[in-house]
């Protein structure tokens, strides 16, 4: 499967990353290419443990059942469906701003992924989960909105 953590994966997401421009138009959802780009670069600071500030909590329904979806989104390569929530940590407001600096630090954000050390890390739905689930879903993440954008 595929993982954040093979540097051939990370070398392919970078590429894809930087054929994004201020043209590209999402195919679904409501997002822009700037929104989508900087709510990757949140949910990565989170996820690494960089510069953070959301809290490492599970919430309620996640206690209930995300395990279960966690198990059920990480045990092959299909990529994930349309239409997920963001999270009102990762929603991002602001219609406009720098793309290319904001490529730029998703490109560093996913070369973080070559030394990975966050055991403090808790998904707000999946709970707790192992590096390589960790691993599987971010790249799943990744490639559900670069295929959003066309690349």
């Amino acid at each position: 499967m595929k993982t954040i953590f093979d540097p051939n994966i990370r070398l392919q997401l970078i590429k894809r990353i930087e054929q994004i421009n201020a043209d590209s138009k999402a195919q679904w959802g409501k997002m822009n290419v700037y929104q989508m780009i900087k709510h990757l670069n949140i949910w990565n600071q989170w996820v690494l443990g960089i510069n953070n500030n959301i809290p490492y909590k599970q919430d309620f329904l996640g206690k209930l059942i995300g395990k279960m979806v966690l198990k059920a989104n990480t045990k092959n390569d299909k990529p994930m469906g349309k239409g997920a929530p963001a999270g009102s940590n990762f929603t991002i407001k602001e219609k406009s701003g720098d793309i290319e600096k904001q490529k730029r630090k998703l490109v560093e954000l996913t070369e973080h992924y070559g030394h990975y050390d966050n055991p403090d890390f808790i998904h707000g739905f999946f709970g707790k989960m192992t590096k390589e689930q960790i691993g599987i879903f971010a790249y799943k993440h990744y490639d559900h909105h670069l295929r959003q954008f066309g690349v």
